[in-house]
Parts: C-alpha cells; structure tokens; sequence
C-alpha cells in the first residue's frame, strides 16, 4: 500500500498523520507535516486506517488530498478467461498470445502509473496555486493601505 498526502490549502499547511493495522497497531505516524509519501507491507488481512488529525489547530481548516495505491497483481480473472480459449489449437499461436497479453498488460501498468503521477502533479498544482492566491490578496491589501497612507499623508502635507 502506497498512500500520498499533501495539505493543499488552510492556514499552517500541516496536519497530523497515521496509519493504524487491523490489530490497532500504528504503523506510521506523522506529526505537523505538509506532505509525505507512505509505503506500508500489508501484513494483516482486515481494514486499515488511515487518520487526519487537525486537532492542533482549532480555529483553521485544512485541505488535504491524499492517494492510496493499492499494488497488486495486475490479473483480470475475466480477462484470463478470455485468452485462454484463444491459444489452444497451436502452440506458436500460444506463445504470440502471451507475448500480446503479456504487453498489453506493460501497457496497462505504465498507463495506470501516468495517471497516478498525474494526479499527483494536480495536487502539487492545486497547493501552489492555493499559496498565490493568498499571497495575492496580502499583497493587494497592503498596497492598498500602503496607497491610501501616502494618500492621506500628501493631503495633510498639502493642506497644513
């Protein structure tokens, strides 16, 4: 199991992380982190939890996006049954079909692992373009105390 969190907007840009087994066990625990990324053997059959805890923070609320890659065989029982039919009769034919098969599935694997990453960059992307923002408004709203004390400051020099 693969699991990637990254905080992508709210105040701090951090949060508390932990991955518990079946057997309330912590695996992993994370402590003020903006983002990570957690590979954990699953050794127990069961449900593991996986925890966000922003409890540090009382008056602001985070954003977080977070991917869990479950690695696995990557065997479709239905796809295996469809082949299987398709080699008999010779066996040079059976050999081109596992070289098909077994390319197809390449394909499949490096297809899945694009877009994975992909989603991942989405995310790196959403968090910068959370962090501009913000520093936008910022800079726009001292720039308008800014202007308005030189403003008044102008005023009263030409005025007195």
């Amino acid at each position: 199991i693969v699991v990637f969190v990254q905080v992508i907007a709210g105040a701090g840009m951090d949060v508390d992380f932990s991955i518990v087994s079946p057997q309330a066990i912590h695996l992993v625990s994370e402590f003020r982190r903006s983002d990570g990324v957690h590979m954990v053997e699953p050794t127990e059959a069961g449900d593991y939890q996986i925890c966000f805890d922003n409890s540090f923070s009382r008056f602001s609320e985070k954003m977080v996006f977070f991917e869990v890659i479950m690695d696995s065989p990557a065997n479709d029982g239905g796809a295996d049954d469809e082949w299987a039919g398709l080699g008999e009769p010779e066996s040079l034919l059976e050999y081109k079909l596992d070289d098909i098969k077994e390319s197809m599935e390449t394909v499949h694997r490096r297809l899945e692992r694009s877009r994975q990453m992909q989603t991942v960059l989405r995310a790196f992307e959403a968090r910068d373009r959370n962090l501009l923002e913000d520093n936008l408004w910022r800079v726009s709203f001292w720039s308008c105390v800014n202007l308005l004390d030189h403003k008044f400051s102008f005023l009263f020099c030409v005025t007195f």
